[in-house]
């Protein structure tokens, strides 16, 4: 038994995003979509001084123009500043499939900050999970210690995502389902923060991981630069 515990805690890989199959697994999306002006694209980033030193031909890229104001006509109808991507729903013979993250404590992205420094510390991670509310989401920042187009880990316990319902946060905090997992996105919310400007973060990988598997910055972050 003891074998087959330890191989469940092994870490494991949900998205990798070295390849145009990998990022058709992602949709993309922002407020131009219903009248805003930001703007969203996830595409390949091929440039050797960007993927080597994390030994990569090539990574993901998303980017665009984050704006505040609305398209003439808009105004006071919706609100600007938003962009994003999420992993698509992908179905099977038997149903939506999902990921199971209950033995897992982390979630751990690698990533490259770049754009505008005023975009910076605008982006959150979201996970949407098989629940009895579709509208829910488990939302956590996304911090960097670096900000020089530095690849960087960014580990983020499951515990410390919150539930929001339609971008506001829940005043009823439940357990998120980590036993079903359906999406896994990032967006950058420059309504939240008063931001605009051109933005850009590179997506190399998503896994799951336990407090084993995390090599620790020092004290008090939960992040490693390459």
């Amino acid at each position: 038994m003891k074998g087959a515990e330890g191989a469940i805690r092994t870490p494991i890989t949900l998205f990798t995003l070295n390849t145009l199959e990998d990022l058709n697994q992602f949709g993309k999306g922002a407020d131009s979509d219903i009248g805003g002006l930001s703007t969203a694209n996830l595409t390949l980033e091929e440039r050797p001084e960007i993927n080597q030193p994390i030994g990569k031909e090539a990574t993901g890229v998303f980017w665009g123009d984050m704006r505040l104001k609305v398209k003439p006509g808009m105004e006071g109808r919706i609100r600007g500043g938003y962009a994003g991507i999420r992993s698509k729903n992908r179905r099977t013979l038997f149903g939506m499939q999902v990921e199971d993250a209950s033995a897992h404590e982390f979630l751990a992205l690698r990533l490259r900050i770049a754009g505008d420094p005023a975009t910076h510390n605008s982006y959150y991670v979201n996970i949407q999970t098989d629940g009895a509310f579709n509208t829910d989401l488990w939302q956590h920042r996304l911090f960097f210690r670096k900000k020089n187009n530095t690849w960087e880990d960014v580990f983020i316990p499951f515990d410390n995502f919150v539930r929001t319902n339609a971008g506001e946060l829940s005043q009823h905090q439940m357990p998120m389902h980590r036993e079903r997992i359906k999406n896994i996105g990032i967006s950058i919310l420059g309504a939240n923060s008063g931001v605009e400007g051109k933005y850009e973060l590179g997506l190399d990988s998503i896994k799951l991981l336990n407090e084993e598997d995390v090599t620790y910055a020092p004290p008090g972050t939960y992040s490693t630069v390459f």
